[in-house]
C-alpha cells in the first residue's frame, strides 16, 4: 500500500473517484447511461466528450513542460483554428470537401503558429513563457481579424461530426482524443523519443553536450502542442456550430497546465506522464460537470478548481506528507519534575 501511494497517479485517481462518488451520493442518477438512436448518452459520456479538447491540449502541453517549457498560446490557437475553419465553411457550399479543406487550413495555420513558438524558444533562446505570451496576446487579435469581430455561425453536418458527431455509438470527439493519446504514447514510449524529451528537460546543457539535437526536439514539441490545440479548436467550434474569437478556448491554457501538474508532471521538466495528464483533464472536467449538475453557481468553478488542485498537489508532495506524518506521530512530552534544591548546613 505504501508503494502504491507513492505512485504519481495514485492521488489524482483517488481525487477523481472521490469526486465521482460525491456525484453519485448527491444525484443517484449521475451514472445513468442511456442508449438512444444507436448512441450513448449520460453524464459520464458528457464528461469524456466535453473533456476531449482539454485532453488533447494537456497531451501537447505535457511534452512542452517535459522540456522545461510552457505554452500559454494554446487558447489563442484554439480561437484561430475554429475561426478560420468556420469562415471557410460559411463562404463555401456545405460538403465533405469543404470541411476537409477547412480542417487542412485550420491545422496548417496551427502548425505555422507552433513553428513560430518553437523558433522563438529553440532558435532565439527567448524564455518560453515570454515567447508564447506574445502569441497568447496577438492570437486573439488574429482570430478577431479572421472572424471580422463577429461570431461566425455555421450549419454543416460534416463539420459538426468532429465535435458532436458519433462513431461506434460513442461521441467522435472521444475517439479522436483517444487516437491522439495512443499515437503520442506509442511515439514517446515505444521509441527513443520519450527518453530524448526527458533528457532535454532533465538537463538541457548535458543533453546538448551528449550530442542530442535539443533545439530541434524543443521545436518539435511546440509544433505538436499547437496541432493538438488546433484540433481542439475544431472540436469546440463544431460542438457549438460557431466560432467566437473572444471566448473560444478562453483560460483553457490554465486548465491544461493544471491538468499536467495534477497528473504528476513537474514544471521543472524531465519525467512526464501522458496518462496522468489525461486523468488530470478528466478531473477538471468532472469538477466542471459536477458544478453544473448540482446547481452550484458557475462563477465558483475557478475557486473549486483551485481548491481541488491545491489538495491534490499537497497530497503528491513528499515534503508535505513527511511533515504531516511527523506531526501525527509526535507525542507530547511531559517535562520531568525539577528536583528541589538540597539544603546545605553551615556550621560555625
Amino acid at each position: 500500500m505504501k508503494a502504491m501511494t507513492k505512485h504519481r497517479l495514485f492521488w489524482p485517481v483517488v481525487a477523481l473517484l472521490v469526486l465521482l462518488l460525491g456525484d453519485l451520493i448527491a444525484s443517484p442518477s449521475f451514472f445513468k447511461i442511456e442508449f438512444r438512436d444507436g448512441h450513448l448518452y449520460g453524464n459520464l459520456v458528457d464528461i469524456l466528450k466535453n473533456g476531449a479538447p482539454l485532453i488533447l491540449i494537456a497531451i501537447g502541453m505535457t511534452l512542452v513542460i517535459a522540456t522545461r517549457g510552457i505554452d500559454l498560446s494554446v487558447g489563442a490557437v484554439v480561437a484561430i483554428s475554429g475561426s478560420l475553419a468556420c469562415l471557410w465553411i460559411s463562404d463555401n457550399p456545405d460538403g465533405t470537401g469543404t470541411t476537409l479543406v477547412a480542417f487542412g487550413l485550420a491545422l496548417g495555420l496551427s502548425l505555422v503558429l507552433g513553428v513560430w513558438n518553437g523558433w522563438l524558444v529553440a532558435a532565439l533562446g527567448i524564455q518560453p513563457i515570454i515567447a508564447t505570451l506574445i502569441l497568447m496576446v496577438a492570437g486573439r487579435g488574429i482570430a478577431q481579424l479572421i472572424s471580422g469581430g463577429q461570431i461566425i455561425t455555421v450549419n454543416s453536418h460534416s463539420f459538426e461530426w468532429i465535435g458532436s458527431g458519433f462513431l461506434f455509438t460513442l461521441p467522435s470527439a472521444i475517439l479522436v482524443a483517444l487516437a491522439v493519446f495512443v499515437l503520442a504514447s506509442v511515439l514517446v514510449r515505444r521509441s527513443a523519443l520519450g527518453l530524448l524529451v526527458e533528457a532535454v528537460g532533465g538537463n538541457p546543457e548535458a543533453s546538448r553536450l551528449a550530442g542530442l539535437r535539443s533545439a530541434r526536439l524543443t521545436w518539435l514539441v511546440y509544433v505538436f502542442c499547437a496541432l493538438c490545440a488546433g484540433v481542439a479548436g475544431l472540436m469546440i467550434s463544431a460542438n457549438v456550430h460557431s466560432a467566437d474569437a473572444n471566448h473560444a478556448g478562453l483560460f483553457i491554457e490554465l486548465d491544461a497546465i493544471l491538468a499536467v501538474v495534477v497528473g504528476g508532471t513537474q514544471l521543472t521538466g524531465g519525467r512526464f506522464s501522458l496518462g496522468g495528464a489525461v486523468i488530470g483533464a478528466l478531473l477538471i472536467q468532472t469538477l466542471t460537470t459536477t458544478v453544473y449538475a448540482l446547481g452550484i453557481p458557475p462563477e465558483s468553478i475557478m475557486l473549486f478548481k483551485a481548491i481541488v488542485v491545491l489538495v491534490v498537489c499537497l497530497l503528491q508532495s513528499p515534503a508535505f506528507r513527511r511533515r504531516f506524518r511527523r506531526r501525527r506521530g509526535a507525542r507530547p512530552v511531559t517535562p520531568a519534575p525539577t528536583p528541589a534544591p538540597e539544603k546545605v548546613e553551615v556550621t560555625a
